[in-house]
């Protein structure tokens, strides 16, 4: 599975005991997945729209996590506390924290990372269906267009590789350009 992340807008509101997430992820943004090192060459990468489209329609779960990690789920689809909706323009994700998962020690961990504006990321985790995806060549350097994908999850993340989503908290005013790369990831999950 890859992951890719757009830096778009989250906020959260509580209500009634229960927090409210809502994001976007914006598609059509180029991002560099690696820098150019000696001879080689840059990779940049861009999901185009409505990439996650087939498993959004036919309704398949999707998990909100917190930081990829399935031991720290937030929402999901089966759950019915994730809610998706795809435009041409972005992906728009919208979550429900029960008050009793409000007081679970990883969701805790996350709301005051986020409150801290440590957590400001929103990062995919996708799987490339078969010729998904185009890859071309831009001078030095080497762009994959993700046409096509299954969206497994969507994280918050701390960093992002796409610099264009990143987390907002209630007043949705952008905080600045987060990392433009993803930083310490195991080479298996890593676009090579």
């Amino acid at each position: 599975m890859l992951w890719g992340a757009h830096v778009g807008s989250l906020e959260l509101r509580t209500e009634g005991g229960e927090i409210r997430l809502r994001a976007t992820f914006p598609y059509g943004r180029e991002t560099v997945l690696a820098e150019r090192v000696g001879m080689g060459r840059e990779r940049r990468e861009v999901i185009a729209a409505r990439a996650f489209a087939d498993r959004i329609e036919r309704g398949e779960d999707v998990h909100f996590l917190s930081g990829h990690d399935f031991n720290k789920p937030l929402a999901s689809r089966s759950a019915g506390t994730l809610t998706l909706t795809e435009t041409d323009d972005a992906l728009t994700v919208e979550a429900t924290i029960s008050a009793d998962m409000g007081q679970v020690s990883y969701v805790r961990d996350f709301l005051s990372a986020h409150a801290a504006g440590l957590v400001r990321g929103l990062s995919p985790g996708f799987r490339v269906r078969p010729g998904g995806e185009t890859v071309e060549e831009r001078g030095t350097a080497i762009l994959r267009t993700i046409k096509a994908a299954d969206l497994i999850e969507i994280s918050a993340v701390t960093k992002p590789a796409y610099p264009q989503a990143q987390i907002e908290a209630r007043n949705w005013q952008p905080i600045g350009e987060v990392a433009k790369r993803l930083a310490h990831r195991p080479a298996a999950v890593r676009w090579r």
